[in-house]
């Protein structure tokens, strides 16, 4: 169903829930959003709400769509590059009851990648408006029809350990791995939020395939983690030598990883962007 202008302001207004992000790690780090930056914002929006069960709450600024463990934000803008040019290649949710919605994408009219061992072990991809490219698994034993599960990385083979201990350095990530849904028996590195959120680290060798760059500009320009005591990590990272943007500004602060991913660090402003 199409939703209008009208109808995409009036959920806007109306819509205000409270926020269904995970509690924090002991470094008092969870995950907390995802950016967009995309052309058509009704577009991506009828597709995150429509076809893969978000819900549009309250944002004083974005529209932001809500899904158990994230929040989606849209930026209308024009990316500087497609996410297969960037770090982070694309973002993974659970799907409770999968094959219906397969089949829904299809109608209408969505890509779905989907081989034949994919449909055995019930994974699949979905791309979405302007390229959004979203891994989807299936787990009838899921208590809720979606849940946030990965953010993807494709990284260089040699930097997989590098970037996992970085992440558990600075925001207490925990190092793990997690066997490929599609390919059972292969296992990726992560790097773990609580309730199995993660941070996917592939590694990826394509022979003559240029270095993939910046997220900043992208499709998905960057990420947010949610904190407890955004002020205290601030200054811990500043220790350690992390570089932000700028000072903290209205609850929040950008800095970039040394891989180019760029990440909002937020306190107490998940519905507030």
């Amino acid at each position: 169903m199409r939703i209008g202008t009208l109808s995409l302001l009036t959920l806007l207004a109306a819509a205000s829930l409270p926020a269904q992000l995970t509690p924090p790690n002991a470094a008092g780090v969870t995950l907390g959003h995802i950016h967009l930056t995309v052309k058509d914002v009704e577009a991506q929006t009828r597709f995150l709400v429509d076809m893969m069960g978000g819900t549009v709450v309250m944002n004083d600024k974005l529209p932001q769509i809500q899904f158990p463990g994230v929040y989606i934000l849209l930026r209308q803008g024009d990316s500087t590059g497609p996410n297969e040019t960037a770090v982070l290649d694309h973002f993974g949710m659970i799907i409770k009851d999968l094959p219906p919605l397969v089949e829904k994408w299809k109608a209408a009219g969505f890509k779905v990648t989907q081989a034949a061992a994919a449909r055995l072990h019930n994974q699949a991809y979905v791309t979405g408006p302007e390229g959004t490219h979203i891994e989807v698994f299936g787990d009838p034993a899921l208590p809720t029809p979606v849940q946030m599960d990965h953010i993807h990385y494709y990284l260089p083979p040699d930097q997989v350990s590098a970037i996992q201990a970085w992440y558990a350095k600075m925001f207490g990530l925990e190092p793990s791995t997690r066997e490929s849904v599609s390919r059972p028996g292969n296992f990726m590195a992560t790097a773990m939020f609580p309730n199995n959120m993660n941070l996917s680290l592939a590694a990826v060798i394509v022979p003559g395939a240029p270095k993939r760059g910046p997220t900043k500009g992208h499709l998905i320009d960057h990420i947010g983690f949610e904190v407890k005591n955004l002020d205290a990590l601030y200054k811990k990272l500043q220790g350690e030598g992390i570089e932000f943007e700028g000072p903290i500004r209205q609850s929040a602060a950008f800095l970039t990883d040394p891989w180019g991913t760029r990440i909002e660090l937020t306190e107490g402003s998940a519905l507030r962007q």
